[in-house]
């Protein structure tokens, strides 16, 4: 006799809507006062007694503060098409967004700056962060670059980091509030790998982590900003961040400026 195997359905857009209330810590009541709509209605439709329009589905995630791809898939479990366009960095449409994100990175110099992805694969990177790569071994530096990987990687940046433990502990930390933000189960099982075995690090008296580096007879010592686009449409343009570094102390600034 042969076994076959059930297939499960995709979730409907009451279970998605629900998966995203109770994510973020709200009760059926609290979410109902939020959108301005009844308790019962929204009851219904969680349990698919009720199928919301799409602008009641948008509603709803705009309350949920769910991401702009999720939403398109919410959209597209309620049976329509999705609200928000999704675009490759290539296209047409992307033109003005990457002249700004190009004109953001050359500006940063000689301060290293690059771009990256939902996942935290690398799209873009100015000199001074490619310079911070320099005698990595090439296969690491094959596409799609992962930069948390990369960043811990034994063969990475992982032997140059002079606070390693205590910048694995911060990068978890950051995926973990980012996998909880987005539901995403790639940043979730990023962190897990990211953190290990690693024991619980304790707390530094610095106000921000550093990412502290070792360059030839150096420890450059650095603090990164995140930008991001203040009001996407796109879904590609909501996922991108520009992770930027700036010196910590005036010896870092130094090097940096090459004097």
């Amino acid at each position: 006799m042969t076994a076959t195997l059930s297939a499960v359905p995709d979730p409907g857009v009451g279970d998605l809507l629900r998966e995203w209330r109770q994510r973020r810590h709200l009760s059926q009541l609290d979410l109902a006062n939020r959108a301005d709509v009844s308790t019962r209605h929204l009851s219904y439709v969680e349990t698919g007694r009720s199928q919301p329009t799409s602008a009641m589905i948008l509603r709803l995630c705009h309350h949920l503060d769910v991401p702009l791809r999720e939403q398109n898939r919410v959209l597209l479990a309620g049976g329509f098409a999705p609200a928000h366009p999704e675009h490759a960095l290539t296209d047409p449409p992307m033109a003005e967004a990457n002249a700004a994100i190009e004109a953001i990175l050359q500006a940063h110099l000689p301060y290293p700056a690059l771009v990256i992805d939902r996942h935290w694969e690398l799209v873009a990177a100015n000199d001074a962060a490619f310079a911070l790569l320099d005698g990595i071994p090439a296969e690491l530096l094959e596409p799609p670059i992962n930069v948390i990987r990369l960043s811990v990687h034994p063969e990475g940046l992982g032997a140059r980091i002079v606070n390693l433990d205590e910048w694995r502990a911060a990068l978890a930390s950051r995926l973990r509030q980012e996998h909880h933000a987005t539901g995403d189960p790639f940043l979730g099982a990023l962190a897990t790998e990211v953190a290990g075995d690693l024991d619980l690090v304790p707390a530094s008296a610095l106000l921000v982590v550093p990412l502290q580096l070792r360059a030839g007879d150096q420890v450059l010592s650095l603090i990164s900003t995140t930008t991001v686009f203040g009001t996407p449409r796109e879904v590609t343009l909501s996922e991108l961040a520009i992770e930027a570094f700036y010196p910590a102390d005036d010896a870092t600034r130094s090097v940096l400026h090459g004097t």
